[in-house]
């Protein structure tokens, strides 16, 4: 069973940026998004500051965060990367999964990596996230360079959002909607 210890909150800046702007989101009436709860088992609890210092997890959790962005389901995991290479370790293969069964259900499943060294985010989608996976799976890298990242996913903070994620999901959302004309067209 994996532990929990405080030193492991690594990428609590992050989700509590993406916690922000996801009430200011919900305040704006643009998008429902929920942290998901992870639940834990405490195993050693500092009385005199009453917190946890030592827990388990109980159970495997999915994603991060999910909900509705105008009426389309989204899911994503947040993710911090302080170099340039980002492991595929950092993702558990029950998130792939459950952002691939998330996407064949009509959501939206996507990773928001905040490269730290770089000072900028970027949208993973699902269908390319899969791409560096699979090479993985049979003996690639085990890791994809920033290099290797398509240049219109990367954003900054800005508009009045500490992580406005709705952007490159605006563009995904409207290249599914370019590759259904052409299909059907």
């Amino acid at each position: 069973m994996a532990t929990w210890n405080t030193r492991g909150l690594r990428g609590s800046t992050l989700e509590d940026m993406i916690n922000r702007t996801n009430e200011k989101y919900r305040e704006k009436g643009l998008a429902l998004i929920q942290k998901v709860p992870t639940p834990i088992t405490p195993i050693q609890i500092d009385k005199e500051h009453r917190h946890i210092t030592l827990a388990y997890f109980e159970q495997k959790s999915t994603v991060d965060y999910i909900g509705a962005v105008q009426g389309i389901p989204v899911c994503f995991d947040a993710k911090e990367c302080n170099t340039k290479t980002f492991p595929l370790h950092n993702v558990h293969e029950h998130q792939v999964a459950f952002m691939k069964d998330y996407e064949k259900q009509g959501g939206k499943a996507f990773l928001i990596i905040y490269y730290t060294s770089e000072q900028k985010f970027y949208y993973l989608h699902i269908r390319q996230l899969l791409t560096y996976w699979n090479r993985a799976l049979e003996g690639g890298r085990k890791s994809f360079r920033i290099e290797e990242l398509d240049p219109a996913y990367f954003f900054d903070s800005g508009r009045g959002f500490l992580v406005p994620y709705l952007e490159p999901l605006s563009l995904d959302l409207s290249l599914d909607e370019e590759s259904e004309v052409d299909n059907h067209g």
